[in-house]
């Protein structure tokens, strides 16, 4: 049977793509200054650069996970069309969302009997869910069943590399990833940490590197470590508003492998609400994460 690709908003995925492929997202929320929003990919409610524009003059923003009605609303749209489900879903290891879809799940296979759906948990975040899920229409675009797909992203997923880099230092400290004595610190000696997502889904600090170009460097050096140079790759990389930056790493990239294509994109209100501007992630296809 036919199947549709179903995600969530913190894929950050570009608009284009998502309507050029038919893949439908659920956008999540997010809160800044007593105001509700609503995360559409195509930014209709707050566009990236006013969000972080925002955060920079301080505003805190935060978010909500989806509810079962949000899921259910867009699960049953596709199913009520006759099509089966391939779920991608943002890392349960930073939200509990996935749960959430698991529940909602349950309560539509008993609805619909004869549809079927699968789900899965990608252990990603940002665009390195985005990346899961380009993969996941290529498989389903080359002819992949329902229960193909979902077994080659299962195989796909702990090698899906994510490594970023945070430029403001406050937003980790809001978070409750640094302590205000840590903050001052790394403020002072101009330290920029350099993080990854590990196999569990979860953002793990690996580096602490003296500066910005240091910090953004230290990504392509991780790249060079373990990247898959077996195939021509599409790379992903993303930025909270700061093409820039997110185009000097491209270009680091492409000295370094002979990729297919680089995707940029801005990283949404949701995840950029606990990541902040100017923070610069880049994903690609690994040995290990």
């Amino acid at each position: 049977m036919s199947y549709v690709i179903i995600t969530d908003s913190t894929c950050d995925l570009p608009n284009d793509f998502v309507l050029a492929n038919d893949i439908k997202v659920i956008p999540m929320h997010f809160q800044v200054e007593g105001r509700e929003y609503i995360n559409y990919l195509d930014e209709r409610e707050m566009g990236s650069h006013d969000f972080y524009d925002k955060m920079r003059a301080g505003a805190v923003s935060k978010t909500s996970q989806l509810t079962i009605p949000d899921i259910k609303e867009a699960y049953k749209k596709e199913l009520d069309r006759g099509l089966d489900i391939l779920g991608i879903v943002f890392s349960s290891a930073l939200s509990g969302t996935f749960n959430t879809v698991r529940l909602t799940v349950e309560e539509l296979k008993e609805e619909y009997p004869e549809r079927s759906i699968m789900i899965i948990d990608s252990k990603c975040a940002s665009l390195g869910e985005g990346l899961f899920v380009y993969y996941a229409n290529k498989f389903k675009s080359e002819g992949a069943s329902l229960l193909e797909c979902h077994q080659k992203l299962e195989d796909l997923k702990l090698h899906l590399a994510h490594w970023f880099t945070v430029d403001d230092i406050d937003t980790l400290r809001r978070g409750g990833r640094l302590s205000n004595a840590q903050a001052f610190v790394a403020k002072l000696a101009k330290i920029k940490p350099v993080l990854h997502v590990s196999d569990e889904g979860k953002l793990v600090a690996v580096y602490k590197k003296i500066g910005r170009r240091q910090a953004l460097l230290q990504l392509v050096t991780e790249m060079k470590k373990t990247i898959d140079t077996s195939f021509k790759q599409t790379i992903m990389i993303a930025h909270g508003d700061d093409l820039e930056d997110a185009l000097y790493v491209g270009n680091k990239v492409n000295e370094l492998v002979d990729c297919e294509k680089i995707i940029y994109n801005n990283i949404g209100p949701v995840i950029g609400s606990h990541s902040g501007p100017g923070t610069i992630a880049l994903f690609f296809i690994a040995s290990k994460r």
